[in-house]
């Protein structure tokens, strides 16, 4: 195992401990996050498998295939966070209301 490997297998299971104590009821994101964090690890120790899938798929580099991969999960995490604040924003304007419609009375 060369010192980078070592490097970013311990980056990537301090996060997925780290998410895992945050995530703990919800299941899908748990699934997802063991999803991602076997498939970082398995392409850190395993490099050439990435080359391999990224030729199946009609990529030149197994590098590529990754950073495009990411750039759809952060996509996904975006809308994800939006959607929460959204939520978060229609439950604090329902409880202003709320508390305004009480303090009228």
């Amino acid at each position: 195992m060369t010192g980078i490997q070592a490097l970013l297998l311990t980056s990537i299971l301090f996060v997925a401990v780290y998410f895992l104590v945050r995530l703990r009821n919800r299941i899908f994101d748990v699934l997802l996050l063991l999803a991602l964090v076997t498939a970082a690890v398995l392409f850190v120790l395993f490099p050439d498998w990435t080359t391999l899938l990224a030729n199946r798929l009609g990529v030149g580099r197994g590098a590529d295939l990754v950073f495009y991969t990411c750039i759809v999960l952060g996509w996904f995490l975006l809308l994800k966070l939006y959607t929460k604040i959204r939520r978060l924003e229609q439950l604090l304007t329902d409880l202003v209301r709320k508390k305004a419609l009480e303090e009228k009375e």
